[in-house]
């Protein structure tokens, strides 16, 4: 019996055989079905300010219970996280907590400030069932549920989960498909997510400033373009890159960001520069 099927959750459509694990590490064929290897199994568990998200314009001063687990879709040499985002099921000693105890941990933490659930860290939607589930519960719990993603969903899982999501951060990597391209990913697939999340809940988008993928000023003013297009007032946070992981290129030239940041004002409404 040939077991043989395509993972359809992200634009990668891994073709596993009986067994095998896709790209992101955290999906595998079992029995001719896809299984969640991250379900519940969780690497960070952190009450964090709203801010650091970053979510600048939703509910600020809120705290909010943030987690993450292993595994991602893209492959950027220059992740900020990847000891968790690159990692294998078998890499770390995990902590397996239900949506139903996640739940229970945020409700608890109310004294604290906190608002809901962040799905964080590494990619959530790799692991789109645990963010599923536990977004029904957060919503029928009067909690928040909020996710910071590359975007790298297809739009029917994608439609399924927008109902449950108060808040997004999106990570628009680059305003190119070559630079996309170079970090395994699909630039209008993540286009896609901006354009449908905008229409049902709060968003605000995260660039990079990487050198040789994100540092066009041109592709700067195409990206805001594209923002106002949907909303004038959509936030967008104009991030330095710093070297990590495998990419070595100098940090990102702050005079670069402010320039960046004057040619994104001319288009939307809400600007800011991160990691200065």
């Amino acid at each position: 019996m040939n077991n043989t099927i395509t993972c359809d959750l992200c634009p990668r459509y891994c073709t596993l055989k009986e067994g095998a694990i896709g790209f992101c590490n955290a999906r595998k064929n079992v029995n001719g079905k896809i299984l969640s290897l991250n379900y519940g199994k969780l690497l960070s568990l952190v009450l964090d300010p709203i801010e650091k998200k970053p979510l600048a314009y939703y509910k600020p001063g809120s705290m909010i219970l943030s987690v993450g687990t292993f595994g991602c879709n893209m492959n950027c040499q220059f992740c900020q996280n990847y000891e968790i985002a690159r990692a294998k099921e078998t890499d770390y000693r995990t902590y397996d907590v239900s949506s139903e105890d996640l739940i229970k941990i945020a409700i608890d933490k109310k004294q604290e400030g906190n608002i809901g659930i962040a799905f964080t860290y590494n990619e959530p939607l790799v692991g789109f069932e645990y963010v599923l589930d536990t977004s029904k519960l957060a919503k029928a719990n009067d909690l928040d549920a909020v996710v910071v993603t590359n975007g790298q969903i297809n739009e029917n899982y994608l439609k399924e989960l927008l109902p449950f999501i108060s808040a997004w951060n999106i990570d628009l990597k680059s305003f190119s498909e070559e630079g996309y391209k170079k970090l395994g990913g699909d630039f209008k697939t993540t286009l896609k997510t901006i354009e449908l999340t905008s229409k049902t809940s709060h968003i605000e988008v995260t660039t990079l400033v990487v050198p040789g993928i994100s540092d066009d000023l041109n592709l700067m003013e195409e990206e805001a373009k594209f923002l106002a297009s949907l909303d004038k007032n959509i936030p967008l946070h104009i991030n330095r890159y710093i070297p990590r992981y495998k990419y070595n290129e100098p940090a990102t030239d702050i005079k670069l960001l402010l320039e960046m940041e004057e040619i994104a004002k001319e288009y939307l409404n809400r600007v800011s520069i991160g990691n200065i």
